[in-house]
């Protein structure tokens, strides 16, 4: 037999790799739909691109009758491959002895030791998910885990861990396929709820407190005494007040976030809108003994919504009374320029001239309840909710609010917007 003749191969065993392939993709794409890691949609698409890939490659060796078996196992092991890829979560596929058959860059982003042929123990070493991968193969039946990882960030994620076994008179699959689910964002926010509610009650009990025991007083042993009632009433109505403006607040940040999707369409020029702000603070400005200067453009139009907007600005400005008081002088500066990308952007700053606050508490300013002095605000007749406010309602307007500042040097607070391309640009 001449050498040629013995690489000639049945045309049954292409047939056969081909159907290996097709299966694969059929059960593998079902089995990600079925328990949710892919749509529907996506995975006819799938299954589609996959069959069509095998067919135009196994098909022509098929025609020539010269493919050895073992070019049609390795090509299979190529479709698996590229079946693993297209996938959007981190998939990684592993044989009956827990060794890895193929996987994606998401899972190669996620445990960088993987490598093909290699126990998948190497690479993951979470005890709770190899016994999980030795419940699947056993029971046959999905299992799913969750583990967290705290280096070198805290992330969390579930696995759901599927065995696919497939036996025709053709074709014999017996694999694992392990899906990963990122959780960390839904941490998160669960992180954020609680801290909220905790922090909203924390707010609302002092002032519900202080009331409480006035009426007590009142209704008790100070039920006759006017110079007692003279000194409680203001100080009942003060902690009424900063109740109401904690719901305000909280009512307002609640709404925002529930059209945070919603481009505000509207034509509006920010100039009347910051001196309109001025205007009503002066009396507090007064008071403060602090003088309120305005540099603006002739108009600075950009898409938003007034009402919000006047938000924004009146919590720039008043913080900038309360709390810069000490320099006596506040700057608002109006004017137009351009974004990083080129587009025209209105800004507007907010300076003051007073401590300054110091840099570890600059990137935590935007968050719901912090403060940098919790005595001070609450002296003030803060809420904690004034900077998120801001930073909402100007992510809604696809804005962006830049904070400089340095202890005993003043602080800078700007707002941008995107401007109406028609705004005047410096020249």
């Amino acid at each position: 037999m001449s050498l040629n003749e013995d690489r000639i191969v049945p045309r049954g065993s292409e047939r056969r790799g081909l159907r290996f392939v097709i299966a694969a993709a059929a059960v593998v794409f079902a089995g990600l739909a079925i328990v949710g890691a892919l749509a529907i949609g996506y995975a006819l698409a799938g299954f589609a691109i996959v069959t069509a890939v095998a067919v135009l490659t196994l098909r022509p060796a098929e025609e020539a009758g010269i493919a050895p078996p073992v070019a049609v196992t390795q090509r299979a092991g190529e479709s698996l491959d590229v079946l693993v890829a297209g996938l959007p979560d981190p998939v990684i596929a592993l044989d009956r002895n827990g060794r890895v058959l193929a996987f994606n860059d998401r899972a190669r982003s996620l445990a960088p030791a993987l490598r093909q042929g290699e126990p998948v123990s190497l690479a993951l070493r979470m005890p709770e998910l190899i016994e999980t991968i030795g419940r699947a193969y056993a029971s046959g039946e999905e299992q799913r885990v969750e583990y967290s990882e705290r280096v070198p960030i805290d992330r969390w994620f579930e696995v759901i861990v599927v065995p696919v076994k497939h036996v025709t008179s053709l074709v014999r699959l017996d694999l694992v396929l392990m899906t990963f689910h990122d959780l960390t964002p839904l941490r998160r926010v669960e992180e954020m709820r609680a801290d909220f509610v905790a922090n909203a009650s924390h707010e609302l009990r002092t002032p519900l407190a202080a009331l409480s025991g006035f009426i007590e007083t009142l209704q008790g042993s100070a039920r006759d005494d006017a110079p007692a009632r003279e000194r409680f009433l203001p100080i009942m109505q003060e902690q009424a007040r900063r109740m109401a403006r904690l719901i305000d607040d909280l009512l307002s940040l609640s709404r925002i976030e529930l059209n945070a999707h919603r481009r505000p369409d509207t034509p509006v020029d920010l100039v009347p809108i910051v001196r309109q702000v001025v205007d009503s603070l002066q009396t507090l400005a007064r008071d403060r003994g602090v003088t309120l200067q305005v540099e603006a453009a002739k108009a600075l139009m950009v898409l938003g919504d007034h009402d919000e907007l006047v938000r924004v600005f009146e919590n720039l400005i008043e913080n900038a009374l309360k709390y810069g008081a000490a320099g006596k002088r506040v700057e608002i500066t109006l004017t137009p320029g351009q974004s990083a990308d080129g587009l025209p952007e209105a800004g507007v700053a907010v300076r003051d001239f007073g401590p300054g606050i110091a840099p570890e508490h600059l990137p935590r300013l935007t968050e719901r309840f912090y403060r940098v002095d919790v005595r001070e605000s609450r002296a003030q007749g803060g809420t904690g909710l004034g900077l998120a406010l801001v930073k909402h309602i100007l992510n809604r307007h696809r804005g962006r609010l830049l904070i400089e500042s340095k202890p005993a040097a003043g602080a800078t607070f700007t707002a941008y917007l995107p401007a109406v391309a028609d705004s005047p640009q410096p020249k």
